[in-house]
């Protein structure tokens, strides 16, 4: 089951319990808040974040990134461990945090828009790699190889040009 507000995964939980799910499905769609959904039904879990979220909604980019970086707790991307140790790297960079994180294909890159962020790329790509490396590329054309996904987020930061506001 996975609680939902306006289209952002705040919630999910797995019960062989029909009624404990139909519970959580009353409980929530009636307007309850994840606390006392869980409550209703003990086995809804959902994050520090989505709590706060509730409490005081986050700005679009942060609640992107605390989407993304969630994901890891959730199959099938608990599978993908070395995109989601790139994007956490990238999160820990201020610079980046300001950017719209964009994954495709596994791999990361960084827009100056929420909205139509395919249209406003900036900086290079992260790609991890197979092999154990992270790929950092621009334009198609590769520009290094780095052994972790700090080295790769710092090869992207550094290029990226001095005036840049934040996502809008």
């Amino acid at each position: 089951m996975n609680l939902t507000d306006n289209r952002t995964p705040l919630a999910c939980g797995w019960t062989a319990d029909l009624a404990e799910a139909v519970r959580a499905t009353a409980a929530w769609t009636g307007g309850a808040g994840l606390e006392e959904t869980r409550a209703c039904a003990p086995f809804i879990r959902f994050r520090p974040w989505a709590l706060d979220h509730e409490r005081v909604p986050l700005g679009a980019v942060e609640l992107a990134w605390r989407i993304k970086l969630d994901r890891i707790h959730m199959p099938p991307y608990d599978r993908h461990p070395r995109p989601h140790a790139a994007l956490a790297a990238a999160y820990a960079q201020p610079m980046l945090r300001r950017l719209m994180p964009v994954n495709s294909h596994f791999n990361l890159w960084f827009s100056t828009r929420v909205e139509k962020f395919w249209q406003t790329r900036v900086g290079y790509l992260i790609c991890p790699y197979d092999e154990g490396l992270y790929g950092v590329r621009n334009e198609g054309g590769l520009v290094a190889r780095t052994e972790t996904p700090e080295e790769a987020v710092a090869l992207v930061v550094a290029a990226l040009p001095e005036v840049l506001g934040p996502a809008s």
